[in-house]
């Protein structure tokens, strides 16, 4: 059924004071805006008297309203798409100016390069990495820039929050305390011209996970902090046996002088935890078993409770609670969006339609929502969600708003995509590749073709072939190393099993997780390496550590096997001396072969204190790493039982949304464009379509909305049932805290809309 296109401009059924919230009759008489329009529609002054408050209330144009109310339901999707909380809505028109320069690009931009320059200076500031080495004033002129930005990026962010909610933030609030302090130190090394002992460079990361783009990186930390109480459980357990075994071991063992593994109780609790890793096993149990075989029976005992047990108990743990949060962590996404949906709803239903969108209101709605989308997308994206033959969007149609607002729509072909059908066996065994990928550019063109990740993958597949064939016929020394690639083409038998398929869908589904729980990791070794070069740079270095157990990887000398000299002391590299060796030799302790050596290396050289850093570094990456363990596992066992239950095939395509429009809507919409004064740009598309459609004589043409699926698809789909109690329990909720949820207000009969301004953020009750 073709929409009407409102022209009329109705009442909204909200309107939207700035200051006050006072109540006025929406049909009196019409007064333009004193101030030209713009956010602040309502200007009041109010005088104050013992008993009595006069007011004067200047109205703006019912179209400025109307603009305000379009602009605040935006900002409210916005607010639901990025889990923003509602009290964080702007305010008034200060709040509003601030929030609109906080949240666009450029500003995202500014915190991006601030938080990385900030990180950056670590490869310029003593102790430096030799040829990057920067004067003491260069790199602390360019600290203290990068802190006065941040300075001025958290002042905007108070502007737009207000000082209450600004200091209630927490994650704010430590940005500011770090700010704070990194900026006097930085005086104090202007000031000396010389650097000092700064540890608080260990806090520069929280200047880019506050960033925009680390969003992900923020999640991935919350997870791990939520993870962490199960976590300290389990840990708990796995120390408590570890001192009981290291008491044991210093009883059984001490007694022979040939075990420095068991000397004191201190190095038996440090043997035991580096044999929890592996590092050091077989070598610490050899002295007690060449003196007494029987003594390998403690050593088997530990390590198959500690390590086989405990450690994938605490895997378990992990898993399941990392399930839970991840589970509550849709739940309360998809509630938030449902929520924003609601106060986005309120603010664009009018006085005469309180059950429905219009068109009109919708385009409005967008025009903030998402400045680029064109005339004929927005039409499209309205028709996609409108699944009944009323004219308006009523609040269960809008509620799909997330999922069909991404939507990129291109005209349907004829015959479309016919190839689609073939069977992958003949060409696998013919081998015409270059043949299908040809057909298929033809037939969808090159743009729709490399949508496509598997089509990308068969492009990139075909190319790396036939420039191994080339190689190889035309004797290209150089570039032998492509002709390796070649046996990616076996990769293609991924798409003929569906397991594979499945097993491959997973793994690029979690490329983007992935990456984001790299940089978390990453952040740590930051922390780590800041933490390292401060206490141990130039600490480990050629023949030291003489009087330790590890003297002789240190030791560099040559020496001469029969025909061969071989080089020894090669660990010496393994040091704090900057901020590139200390990254390297963190990710040697993370991998833990042989990493107590490192650690026994420092402590020869520094006190016995400083295992502390590294039993802390191995427990930190330990939990990262089974974090990051778990995550593939949930998405790996979701992906099954998401492919268990569901049969459908057309799913691996991803989203895909399908409209038809005639010739007369089109017609219609480029006439409502045309009054409501759209740009030229904005409209040539449709000039284009409907001359298009009237040359061929098309009365109707069809268009296809597709996007890539996401895990919140996915997880929409897995838990059906559970999310229509969600949203029962949601409704319940608004019951009691609002006398009624909204389906009730808007489908009340009795419901009259109200007559009252009311104070902007006022619709979060």
């Amino acid at each position: 059924m073709a929409v009407t296109l409102p022209v009329d401009d109705d009442v909204p059924l909200i309107l939207t004071d700035d200051s006050t919230g006072i109540s006025a009759d929406p049909d009196r008489e019409e007064i333009p805006n004193e101030n030209g329009g713009g956010y602040d529609i309502i200007n009041t002054e109010v005088i104050a008297t013992p008993d009595v408050r006069e007011y004067r209330v200047s109205y703006g144009s019912l179209k400025q309203i109307w603009e305000m109310n379009y602009q605040e339901a935006a900002i409210y999707l916005q607010e639901g798409e990025n889990n923003d909380k509602f009290f964080t809505h702007p305010k008034d028109q200060k709040a509003l100016a601030a929030y609109l320069f906080v949240h666009n690009h450029i500003f995202y931009v500014m915190e991006l390069i601030s938080g990385v320059l900030l990180l950056i200076l670590s490869l310029c500031e003593a102790p430096a990495v030799p040829s990057l080495r920067l004067d003491i004033y260069v790199h602390a002129t360019l600290e203290l820039f990068a802190l006065v930005t941040v300075v001025f990026e958290l002042g905007m962010k108070m502007r737009w929050l207000g000082f209450q909610t600004f200091i209630r933030h927490k994650r704010t609030m430590l940005k500011s305390v770090v700010l704070f302090v990194q900026f006097i130190e930085v005086i104090v090394v202007l000031i000396r011209q010389t650097s000092h002992v700064r540890i608080t460079r260990a806090l520069r990361p929280i200047f880019l996970v506050d960033c925009r783009y680390c969003g992900a990186v923020r999640r991935n930390l919350r997870q791990i902090f939520q993870s962490l109480p199960p976590f300290i459980d389990i840990l708990s357990l796995l120390l408590f046996f570890m001192v009981i075994f290291a008491i044991l071991g210093f009883y059984l063992f001490s007694a022979n002088p040939l075990d420095p593994y068991f000397s004191t109780p201190e190095d038996s609790l440090v043997s035991l935890f580096v044999l929890l890793t592996t590092a050091n096993f077989p070598d610490v149990m050899m002295p007690a078993y060449s003196k007494n075989r029987w003594s390998c029976v403690f050593f088997i005992v530990y390590l198959s409770i500690e390590l086989y047990f405990i450690m994938n108990l605490l895997l378990a743990v992990v898993f399941d609670t990392f399930n839970d949060v991840e589970k509550k962590k849709f739940k309360s996404l998809l509630l938030h969006k449902r929520l924003a949906i609601e106060h986005a709803f309120r603010l664009l239903v009018s006085k005469r339609r309180p059950n429905g969108i219009s068109f009109k209101q919708f385009e409005g709605l967008m025009r903030f929502y998402s400045p680029r989308m064109n005339a004929r997308n927005k039409y499209l994206v309205f028709k996609a969600l409108k699944k009944g033959d009323a004219e308006f969007l009523g609040i269960e149609d809008f509620y799909n708003f997330y999922e069909v607002a991404g939507l990129k729509w291109k005209a349907k072909r004829s015959g479309d995509y016919w190839f689609y059908d073939l069977p992958h066996t003949p060409f696998l065994i013919f081998k015409v590749y270059g043949v299908e990928m040809l057909l298929k550019i033809t037939g969808l063109g090159p743009s729709e073709y490399f949508t496509s990740g598997w089509n990308l993958f068969d492009f990139l597949v075909t190319v790396f072939a036939f420039v191994g064939i080339v190689v190889l016929a035309f004797d290209m020394e150089p570039f032998y190393f492509i002709v390796i690639l070649r046996p990616l083409q076996l990769l293609r038998l991924f798409k003929i099993k569906r397991r594979y398929r499945d097993v491959l869908d997973t793994m690029f589904e979690l490329l983007p997780r992935m990456a984001s729980l790299g940089l978390t990791l990453m952040i740590f070794y930051y922390s780590f390496a800041i933490v390292g070069m401060e206490f141990f740079g130039d600490v480990l270095y050629p023949n030291c550590c003489n009087n330790s157990m590890v003297a002789d990887f240190y030791r560099w000398e040559n020496r001469t096997i029969g025909v061969r000299t071989v080089i020894q002391g090669y660990y010496s590299l393994n040091n704090f001396n900057n901020i590139l060796n200390s990254f390297v030799t963190l990710f040697e302790l993370t991998v833990v072969n042989n990493w107590y050596i490192t650690m026994e290396g420092v402590v020869s050289q520094t006190t016995s204190w400083s295992r502390i850093y590294f039993m802390t570094f191995y427990i930190v990456t330990m939990v990262v790493l089974t974090i990051i363990v778990a995550f593939i596992l949930d998405a790996f066992l979701f992906r099954m039982n998401y492919s268990r239950k569901s049969k459908d095939e057309g799913d691996e395509n991803g989203i895909v949304f399908e409209t038809e429009v005639d010739k007369d809507e089109i017609d219609r919409l480029l006439e409502f464009n045309k009054q409501n004064g759209s740009p030229s740009s904005e409209i040539s598309g449709l000039f284009k379509l409907s001359s298009r459609m009237a040359s061929n004589d098309q009365i109707k043409m069809v268009f296809i909305g597709r996007r890539l699926r996401t895990k919140s698809d996915l997880s929409i789909k897995m838990y059906e049932e559970e999310i229509q109690e969600w949203f029962a329990e949601h409704a319940r909720v608004n019951r009691m805290q609002h006398d009624q949820p909204l389906e009730c207000i808007l489908n009340s009969s009795t419901h009259l809309p109200s007559t009252e301004l009311r104070q902007r953020s006022q619709t979060v009750t």
